[in-house]
C-alpha cells in the first residue's frame, strides 16, 4: 500500500483525493521508484478537467514527473540498480503511467540517473520543460548561434527552458509576457529582450528588435489572436511551432502572411521525442550535459508538501508562478 493522487470525477483541483491503494505490481522490464518529489505541469491541470489529448478512466491517477529512488528493478535491465538516484522522462500516457504517488511503477526506460549535483526538487523539474523547448527548438527547428528566437508564455517553466537553451546555442531569446510585471525576472532568467504583448503591440516590437527581415524561429504555447502579429513578424520561410493553446479566444489562421512568406505552422507535442529512442538520446545527451554544466538549471516557483496537493494545483491555476511548481515527499 502506498499513498497515491487520485480523483474520481473532473474538476477543480478540489477533486484531487490522496488514497492509500496497492502499488501494480512490478513486470519484468519495470522499476519501482520511491518518490521523493513530484513536477507539475499545465498538462496535468488539463486531464483533471478532461480538457486533455487523452481521457481518465475513474477512479485515475495523475502525474508525468517524478524523482525518486529506485526499489527495485526488473529482469534484463542494465544500468538501473537499488538505491539510484533518478528522474522520469513524462510517460505518454497518464491513463497507463500515472506518476504522482510516493511509491511508483514504471517502464525502466523512463528512469534517468540524473547528475548527483541536482536537488530532488530540480530532478523533479527538468524532464518535461528541457524534453518540450528541446524538441522544438533544436530538434525541429535548428536554433543556431546568432538567430533570435521569439518564446511566448514566456515565465512558464516550458518557457524558462525555452530561454536557457537558447542561450546555451548561443542564439538570442525574445520573452513575450502578458505584462510588464514579470518582465525584470524574465531579463534575470537570461531573456535578450521582453515584450509585454497586453501593453504594447507585438508586432511592431518585434520589427523594432529583428528588423524587417523577420524572425524565423516562434515557440508558442498561447495561439488565439496573436497568431496575427506574431507571423506578421515572422521571416520569409519562418516556422512557428506551437505546443499549447492557452488563449481563450480562438485562433485565426493568418493565411496572407502564411502565404507571403510561405511560412510553416507546426503542430508539436513532446511525445515526438520521448517516442523515438534515438531523438530521446540526443536530447537526454543535450539536456544532461547542460544540467552538468550549469547552462540548464530549473527555475522552481514553489515546493508544497504532498498532503498539499489541492492548494499546489490551485496555484498551478492561479498563473501566477515563475517557473516550476514542485510537490514534495
Amino acid at each position: 500500500m502506498a499513498r497515491t493522487i487520485r480523483f474520481h470525477r473532473h474538476g477543480g483541483p478540489e477533486v484531487l483525493t490522496i488514497e492509500d491503494i496497492d502499488v501494480a505490481p512490478r513486470g519484468p522490464g519495470e522499476v519501482r521508484i520511491r518518490t521523493r518529489a513530484l513536477g507539475l505541469n499545465r498538462a496535468e491541470a488539463l486531464f483533471r478537467s478532461g480538457t486533455y489529448i487523452e481521457q481518465a478512466q475513474f477512479p485515475s491517477g495523475i502525474g508525468l514527473e517524478a524523482a525518486g529512488l529506485i526499489e527495485s528493478v526488473g529482469t534484463d535491465i542494465e544500468g538501473l540498480s537499488p538505491g539510484d538516484a533518478v528522474s522520469l522522462v513524462p510517460p505518454r500516457s497518464m491513463v497507463s503511467s500515472p506518476v504522482h504517488g510516493e511509491l511508483v511503477t514504471v517502464p525502466a526506460e523512463l528512469a534517468i540517473k540524473h547528475p548527483p549535483t541536482l536537488s530532488w526538487e530540480a530532478a523533479a523539474a527538468s524532464w518535461m520543460q528541457y524534453l518540450t523547448a528541446y524538441g522544438a527548438l533544436i530538434d525541429i527547428a535548428r536554433l543556431g548561434r546568432g538567430e533570435h528566437v521569439v518564446i511566448t508564455a514566456a515565465s512558464s517553466s516550458v518557457g524558462l527552458a525555452a530561454i536557457q537553451i537558447a542561450n546555451r546555442v548561443g542564439a538570442i531569446p525574445i520573452a513575450v509576457t502578458r505584462t510588464s510585471r514579470k518582465a525584470p525576472a524574465l531579463r534575470e532568467a537570461g531573456a535578450a529582450h521582453v515584450i509585454a504583448s497586453a501593453e504594447e503591440e507585438p508586432e511592431n516590437k518585434l520589427r523594432e528588435i529583428v528588423g524587417a527581415d523577420g524572425v524565423r524561429v516562434v515557440f508558442d504555447a498561447v495561439a488565439g489572436p496573436a497568431f496575427l502579429p506574431l507571423t506578421g513578424a515572422m521571416a520569409r520561410g519562418g516556422i512557428l511551432i506551437s505546443y499549447g493553446g492557452q488563449s481563450p479566444e480562438a485562433t485565426p489562421f493568418p493565411l496572407f502572411n502564411v502565404l507571403s512568406k510561405n511560412l510553416t505552422l507546426r503542430g508539436y507535442l513532446v511525445h515526438e521525442i520521448t517516442g523515438d529512442p534515438e531523438r530521446l538520446a540526443a536530447a537526454k545527451a543535450f539536456i544532461l550535459e547542460g544540467l552538468c554544466d550549469g547552462s540548464l538549471k530549473p527555475i522552481i516557483a514553489r515546493t508544497f508538501p504532498f498532503e498539499e496537493i489541492v492548494e499546489a494545483h490551485r496555484y498551478l491555476e492561479s498563473n501566477e508562478q515563475f517557473g516550476k511548481i514542485v510537490v514534495t515527499l
